[in-house]
């Protein structure tokens, strides 16, 4: 396993020099950070994964996807609806 195998936030093996080791140590933890904390890398992430799964499903059961569009538009103009009434009360 060459330090190319190693993920970004894992810390190589075999390191020996306490500088070395923490650097790396830092390095790794400002990547896991970067990872969690990146909202909007993690939403695009998310949205694709799920465009994905939609679309197989689709491909699979063209009535189940209609259902869940038809479900989806609902729920999305039902909270309009609330929103609008509470708005002009």
């Amino acid at each position: 396993m060459t330090n190319s195998d190693v993920p970004n936030t894992a810390v190589p093996a075999g390191i020996v020099d306490p500088v070395l080791s923490a650097r790396a140590e830092l390095k790794a933890a400002l990547a896991a950070i970067e990872i969690k904390g990146n909202v909007p890398r993690r939403l695009d992430k998310a949205s694709k994964r799920a465009a994905v799964r939609l679309r197989t499903m689709a491909d699979r059961n063209p009535a189940g996807a209609i259902a869940v569009a038809v479900a989806a538009a609902a729920v999305v103009g039902s909270a309009v609806w609330v929103i609008a009434r509470g708005l002009s009360r």
